[in-house]
């Protein structure tokens, strides 16, 4: 694992705005290297003072070869990369950390305490899941690529992060201070208030991360920063508002209840990170109030199960104001609730009878255990494929929200016959107006706020989001990938 931060002597816990701040020779230049007009990739360098520092290094999903190509080509050279300040653990945000540091990268990695765990454990399956797919393709004679990294690299990582808790100011290399607030997305997960120093000059970006939504179960409400000069925001649902958690929870036991009464299954590929444990939440809630039928539930991801034992150790990030999350011990384990560890209990789920649900990684569907249960699940109309968080541009996933007839698992056509259902209120995405919501409360403790730029969004999204926001007075622009902007 790697080291708690223990620097709170040096710098008081206080994230206000400068009051020094003048516009003067300091210049930030910021390069946007991926989720830039996208949703997959996040990463940003920040220049200033001789020193670069970067905000996430994710992974690219999408079309396999594309991706391949986009995440072989790292968009910095790690030895003139002095820092990363990583905003949570999702692999869109930190999985090609462990390529970096195979190609040399030894700086220190600053994130949250949970996101550090979480991360140990996603990386790992990161690694597995490249090495898994790799062999399994070449079993069926198709083409291939080596892993983007190795298990060693994944611990070498693990062993460069540095975990800083809400609120604690930190030196991240000179000139740059960084501090993290809640950024309600998943358990860990931050919004990022980065101050660039130069003699008496300091400009501060605030990058949101991925910001999550008021009212989720488990884990707090988003913490805006305090005050900015520019803030790169995220812009995934910039088009669009949610259903309610308390719809979404209606809609979920009526998509169970249906599709039990068919005889069939609910397939749900889920985030194993968050998704995953919000549902088990829900699910509990609805059997204990007997609004569902009583199933089997399994969560077949050893990913999921060991994030749930993430989850559980950190019991200090959650929400206590639900009544759910003060009864921990029944909190994600149930008689009902079946943690599925090894392969071929995994197989043996296929050759069962009788309604379930099963809930299973990737979220995308690009990958893990939840292509196997497509490809035997997806044929049957008694089955639904149940739908529960965003579904990027060229993944399996947004071909099943598309309801395209036919989809290609391991090389080989598959049938789409089962119902299609998609609750969009279970996004841990903040919606249009909660994004609204978030910068205005930055806005309102920052009297030299300049541009806000964003990030992590399909264009149609940005387009519509930047319309709102220009109309509401922000200076608002969308970066493409690899250009550069000044703060």
């Amino acid at each position: 694992m790697g080291a708690v931060y223990d620097g709170a002597s040096r710098l008081a816990p206080d994230t206000r705005l400068p009051a020094r701040h003048r516009r003067g020779a300091l210049r930030v230049r910021i390069q946007f290297a991926g989720a830039a007009r996208e949703v997959t990739g996040s990463c940003h360098l920040v220049r200033a003072n001789g020193a670069t520092v970067a905000l996430d290094c994710g992974l690219f999903q999408g079309r396999r070869a594309e991706s391949r190509a986009q995440n072989e080509e790292l968009p910095v050279d790690p030895a003139a990369l002095d820092a990363i300040v990583l905003s949570h653990a999702h692999i869109d945000h930190a999985g090609r950390l462990p390529l970096l540091v195979a190609r040399g990268f030894r700086g220190p990695i600053y994130c949250t305490p949970a996101t550090r765990d979480l991360s140990a454990i996603m990386l790992a399956d990161s690694a597995h899941i490249q090495e898994m797919d790799a062999q399994h393709l070449a079993k069926r004679g198709r083409p291939h690529a080596a892993p983007l990294y190795a298990q060693r690299d994944v611990l070498q990582t693990i062993s460069q992060m540095i975990g800083v808790p809400y609120g604690r100011p930190i030196d991240v290399v000179r000139g740059f201070t960084a501090a993290f607030s809640d950024a309600g997305h998943i358990l860990g997960s931050a919004s990022v208030s980065l101050d660039v120093n130069e003699g008496t000059t300091t400009k501060r970006l605030v990058f949101s991360g991925d910001v999550g939504r008021k009212g989720l179960p488990i884990i707090r409400d988003p913490q805006p920063p305090i005050g900015a000069h520019g803030v790169i925001l995220e812009s995934t649902y910039g088009d669009r508002d949610h259903a309610s958690t308390a719809v979404a929870r209606a809609e979920l036991a009526r998509v169970v209840n249906e599709t039990a009464a068919r005889g069939g299954r609910i397939l749900v590929p889920a985030f194993a990170v968050g998704r995953t444990q919000e549902l088990v939440y829900d699910l509990h809630e609805l059997l204990s109030l007997g609004e569902i039928a009583h199933i089997p539930i399994y969560i077949d991801s050893p990913l999921a199960t060991a994030a749930t034992g993430v989850y559980e150790m950190h019991p200090d990030a959650y929400d206590q104001s639900e009544p759910g999350v003060r009864n921990l011990e029944h909190l994600f384990r149930d008689q009902f609730v079946r943690y599925v560890r090894d392969v071929e209990e995994s197989k043996r789920l296929n050759t069962l009878v009788g309604p379930m649900i099963i809930i299973s990684a990737s979220g995308m569907a690009e990958s893990g255990r939840i292509l196997h249960h497509l490809e035997h699940g997806a044929p049957d109309p008694r089955n639904t494929v149940l739908i529960v968080g965003f579904q990027a541009e060229h993944t399996l996933g947004r071909r099943i929200v598309e309801r395209r007839p036919l989809l290609r698992i391991y090389g080989e056509e598959v049938p789409l016959r089962a119902r299609v259902e998609i609750l969009n209120g279970y996004s841990a995405h903040a919606d249009r107006t909660e994004l609204r919501l978030w910068l205005e409360a930055v806005r309102k403790a920052s009297p030299a706020l300049g541009p806000v730029w964003l990030v992590h969004g399909e264009q149609s999204a940005q387009a519509a989001f930047g319309n709102a926001l220009g109309a509401d007075g922000f200076a608002v622009e969308a970066p493409a990938r690899g250009e550069t902007r000044s703060l």
